[in-house]
This record gives structure tokens, C-alpha cells and sequence, in this order.
């Protein structure tokens, strides 16, 4: 036992339930849940907090809510069916301790072509202890973790003795308006923990993200007669090497980051999408690239769109065709700012490495990265001062092909996060049933 709580209690029942939690993730992963086609996994998550008997709040986004909002990106695509979940436990025996959000994620970025796969990304499988799949590591098993540490409280007989809203958003990987929909519904607590793969560490910080997309026009001929016609395709290319160079020039300004500065290239440009073109023995009259830049936290939006915007237009003026036939710049999904963690959060980072100390018998310090990536905490964070960071489990190849998570990390993830919230929230002994 540490500070009177029931720790054996709730670690063995997080070891009860384990079998169950694995078939859970296998379940959830199996949702194809794709962008503008979560409906079906925010289905399965509304319905297993309904089973336990939460207070489930199911509703539509709505885009003109959202827009005014800071942090908000901007949508392609069709949205009519964007959802978010929340599911929120009060406490039936006295409130005593801290409030808490506990929030995941369920849309999955693209898998790419199936045959490039070990096994098909939406047929979980389980190999040496990891479980493979598309969204298995990014980031469903931190989500499955949370709810199985609820799980496991109440198993043992207990419950949390403060208010718990448990979180299922979508939009993550594109925009964050999911986290934002929660904020502009009015959910507020005095920490939010997000269960990204993490290694069992914390973010101490995050880059911001811009997202843009090129669209280039050129002028189509047979190819027979290529120089009289303007390949779109090519231009673009042109364009993609110029903002190499302003990727350049902002990871050498980053070197001098007070933050960043101890991290190498920490901001990466991607030309991550490509289409253009309709026929082999046609100069292309059309090519869209989407991009995605890095920025360092602090930086201005503005400031970076207009040098992105800038470099653009120089490199357009310096191309034959271009120069009397400029691109257009499209800003679409993520407007994100870098984020922090501020002094507001070190009671959550204490309370989290006390938990982690009681799972691991050592009082190692908390593991701590600054992130390349970005994730929903600066909403929570930055907009709306509520403390938030990030503790999840082990995984590769997130985003890649063969995604995996590290059961056993995920159940160890269970384990902290249950004394986590038994030392945040306090806990409420149950009464025992007739």
C-alpha cells in the first residue's frame, strides 16, 4: 500500500482484466475508422460507455461553432458526419479530489496499398507480445488503457471521487477540431492526460504544424510538341525545392531555440500527397501538392504563413512559366501553435511519477522527449488553461506499414494510469453489492 491507497487492489485487478482489454483493442482496431468514416468506431466507444454506465454525450460538429475558435484548421472534405463522445463519471460518494479529462483519439491515417503489408492493417493480429494493425499504436491502445484503468477501480471496489470525462475525438492527425469540439461544448477539469504512444514518457514539448496544399496550372500540348506546353507536374517540383530551402533556413534559426536548440532538424517539411495530370502523352495541365511544415512553439502562424507564402511567390517569379502564372496557396487542416508544458502542470507530472514509481518498484526519474510531432494537448493547454500532457504506450511504426503496440506496455500503461487517477481523483470505496 502507498499513501493508504488500495495499490495491490488495483493493480491485480488490471492483471484481471487484461484478456479481456486485448480483445477490446483487437475489436477496436478492426474499425476501418479512416477520415470522415469514424462513425462506426465512435459507435463501438459510445456503446462500451454506456455499458459502464457512464453519463454519454454523442453529438454532431458543427463547423460554424468551431471556426471563431483559437487553434481552429480549416476542413476539405465532407464533415457532415463528424462526431465527438464523451463520457462522464460522477462520483456517488463525496467529491474530494482533482477533476480529470482523460482523451483519445480514433481516426487512423491512410494504410497505403494492403500488399505492402506483413498482414492486412484492419485484421489485428498478435505476434511475440505486440498487436499489429492500423491504429493499434496510434493511438487506440492508449485509449483502450484508460478505459481498463476505470475498469479496473471499479473491479476492486472502488470508484474516483472526482469528476472524469473520458474523451473519444476524431480529427487529430488532420485538424484537432474533435479536442476543440470538446472545449467549445464546455468540458473542463483541472488536468487532461492524453494516451499517445509515448513510451511510457511525457512530451515536455511539441512543434506546431502548418498545412498547405500548391495548386499549380500549367498549360497543356501533345508531347510531341512538350516546349510549347507548361508541365504543372514540374512546376510544382520547383516549388517543393524551394521550400527545402525555407525548411532549412527555420531548423537553423531552431538551433538557437532555448527549447529546441538540443534537438537536431526538429522541423521537418513533407510533400506528403500528389495528383496531377491526365494522360501519359499529354503535358499535365494541373498538379496539387499537400504539404506539411514544422514550426518551433512560440512562433507566430501569421508570420510563418507569410514567409512560406513569400518564398512561394520568389520562387514562382524565377520560373519561366510560373512568373506570369502563379500558384495559388490553399491553408487546409492543421493551423496548430508548438506547445510547452508550463509549471501548472507539474502537480499532474508528480502525481504521474509516483504512480510510475509504485508499477516499476524504481523512482527513476519520469522519462521525458520534446516531441517532432504534435497532438490535441495544446488545445487543453494553450487555449484553455487546463494542464495537459501526454503518457502512453510503446509502439513503431506508427504511420507506417506493420503499425504495432506493445501489450505488455499497454497493461503497464493500465496499471499507472489507474493509481494515477486513484491519487488525482481520490477514490470513493463502493458499497458492496447484496
Amino acid at each position: 500500500m502507498t499513501d493508504k491507497l488500495p495499490t495491490k487492489k488495483l493493480l491485480a485487478a488490471v492483471d484481471a482484466g487484461r484478456d479481456a482489454q486485448t480483445r477490446f483493442l483487437a475489436d477496436f482496431v478492426a474499425i476501418p475508422s479512416l477520415r470522415f468514416a469514424e462513425g462506426p468506431a465512435q459507435d463501438f466507444m459510445a456503446d462500451a460507455l454506456r455499458a459502464r454506465g457512464y453519463e454519454v454525450d454523442d453529438w454532431m460538429l458543427d463547423l460554424a461553432d468551431l471556426e471563431p475558435l483559437p487553434g481552429f484548421g480549416p476542413i476539405e472534405g465532407d464533415f457532415s458526419r463528424a462526431r465527438s463522445v464523451v463520457g462522464t463519471h460522477r462520483p456517488r460518494g463525496p467529491v474530494k479530489g482533482r477533476s480529470l479529462i482523460l482523451q483519445g483519439h480514433l481516426d487512423v491515417v491512410p494504410e497505403g496499398p494492403h500488399e505492402m503489408w506483413a498482414t492486412p492493417p484492419f485484421e489485428p493480429v498478435i505476434r511475440d507480445g505486440w498487436m499489429h494493425g492500423r491504429g493499434a499504436g496510434d493511438m487506440k491502445a492508449g485509449t483502450v488503457a484508460a478505459l481498463f484503468a476505470l475498469d479496473a477501480i471499479r473491479k476492486a471496489g472502488y470508484e474516483p471521487a472526482a469528476r472524469v470525462h473520458f474523451q473519444s475525438v476524431i480529427e487529430e492527425e488532420s485538424t484537432g477540431l474533435g479536442a476543440l469540439s470538446t472545449l467549445q461544448r464546455g468540458y473542463r477539469a483541472d488536468l487532461c492526460m492524453i494516451p499517445e504512444p509515448s513510451d511510457m514518457g511525457i512530451y515536455r514539448a511539441q512543434i506546431g504544424v502548418l498545412w498547405f496544399k500548391l495548386r499549380v496550372r500549367g498549360r497543356p500540348t501533345h508531347v510531341a510538341t512538350a516546349g510549347e506546353g507548361a508541365n504543372a507536374i514540374m512546376a510544382a517540383y520547383h516549388l517543393i525545392q524551394a521550400l527545402h530551402g525555407l525548411e532549412e533556413d527555420w531548423n537553423a534559426r531552431a538551433a538557437t531555440d532555448p527549447v529546441y536548440g538540443d534537438v537536431h532538424h526538429p522541423l521537418n517539411l513533407n510533400a506528403g500527397k500528389i495528383a496531377g495530370g491526365d494522360w501519359a502523352s499529354s503535358v499535365p495541365a494541373w498538379c496539387d501538392v499537400d504539404c506539411r511544415i514544422g514550426l518551433l512553439p512560440g512562433w507566430s502562424l501569421d508570420k510563418c504563413k507569410a514567409e512560406i507564402a513569400a518564398r512561394v511567390a520568389k520562387a514562382a517569379r524565377a520560373h519561366p512559366f510560373l512568373s506570369n502564372n502563379p500558384p495559388e496557396l490553399v491553408w487546409n487542416g492543421f493551423q496548430a501553435e508548438g506547445y510547452v508544458l508550463g509549471d501548472d502542470a507539474q502537480p499532474g507530472l508528480d502525481t504521474l511519477h509516483a504512480a510510475l514509481r509504485d508499477v516499476q518498484g524504481s523512482d527513476a526519474p519520469l522519462p521525458e522527449q520534446k516531441s517532432t510531432a504534435l497532438t490535441d494537448t495544446r488545445f487543453y493547454g494553450l487555449y484553455y488553461g487546463i494542464p495537459s500532457f501526454c503518457f502512453g504506450p510503446r509502439a513503431e511504426n506508427i504511420h507506417g506499414f506493420d503499425e504495432r503496440v506493445d501489450l505488455e506496455s499497454v497493461s503497464m500503461v493500465s496499471k499507472a494510469m489507474a493509481l494515477f487517477i486513484a491519487r488525482w481523483c481520490g477514490l470513493n470505496k463502493l458499497p458492496a453489492r447484496a
